[in-house]
């Protein structure tokens, strides 16, 4: 039995996770726990936590999951690259870690689609990324269309700083080859539409993934948070938990 701590309890991602747990075999929730409580009481009995709470309190909850050698999985989105790096010192080598932009299964196979899309179809196609969300959303673009970028970018082997062009407005110009578009819309109760585009003269190509309940992310959130425990310790993605790599 895997036991977890589920922080980030109260908010909607928190609902989910605790809906989940509840329908998955081998895994029990050991504690729930909210932004300004202790973390260390709930890691007595637990073998993992699992966050989505704010970027800003990630690093805290690796550096007590480091101290203690629990595994972790990370859903929260928006950390600057200095917070990233702060976060990947913290657990370097001593703990397992899980760190998706997204934790759904449809999704990952997005991920793995755009890139063989990006392989087959090759440098003649000009590349968009369109995602939607909720109004109360924080961050944008999406963890999921960046990393969605970042796919292209490295299938293309450009640099995503230098080739992301986030919205156009005015006389832009002609668009680049090299570009990649990234378009965040707001609005309503959007829980995760993602579009990516390929388009070239005569034909394009879309692949959309549109999320309905938070429930999936939950789903796969627990199941990383099955297999991360007893693995060894590094960084991972879901890519490795789906065995999508390679």
């Amino acid at each position: 039995m895997t036991r977890v701590v589920i922080t980030g309890a109260r908010g909607r991602m928190g609902a989910a996770l605790l809906r989940a747990a509840r329908q998955i075999e081998g895994l029990t929730v050991a504690a729930e726990i909210d932004l300004g409580q202790d973390l260390r009481p709930a890691l007595e009995h637990a073998d993992a936590v699992v966050d989505f709470t704010f970027h800003e309190a990630t690093a805290g909850f690796a550096r007590v999951c480091a101290e203690r050698g629990k595994a972790m999985v990370i859903g929260t989105t928006g950390h600057t690259d200095p917070e990233r790096q702060e976060i990947l010192a913290i657990v370097a080598g001593k703990i397992p870690v899980v760190w998706s932009a997204n934790f759904s299964t449809g999704v990952n196979a997005l991920f793995w689609l755009t890139r063989k899309a990006a392989e087959i179809l090759g440098p003649g196609y000009d590349l968009e990324i369109v995602e939607m969300h909720h109004r109360l959303k924080k961050d944008a673009p999406s963890g999921t269309a960046r990393t969605l970028a970042q796919i292209l970018a490295q299938a293309r082997a450009l640099s995503l700083a230098e080739a992301a062009r986030h919205g156009r407005e005015g006389l832009t110009g002609e668009r680049g080859s090299s570009e990649i578009g990234i378009h965040a819309v707001r609005g309503g109760d959007v829980v995760g539409d993602h579009t990516v585009i390929f388009a070239t003269s005569g034909e394009r190509l879309e692949l959309t993934h549109k999320a309905s309940s938070r429930d999936t992310f939950a789903v796969g959130a627990l199941r990383a948070a099955l297999w991360a425990h007893g693995q060894k310790p590094g960084l991972y993605d879901m890519q490795d938990v789906l065995g999508l790599h390679g």
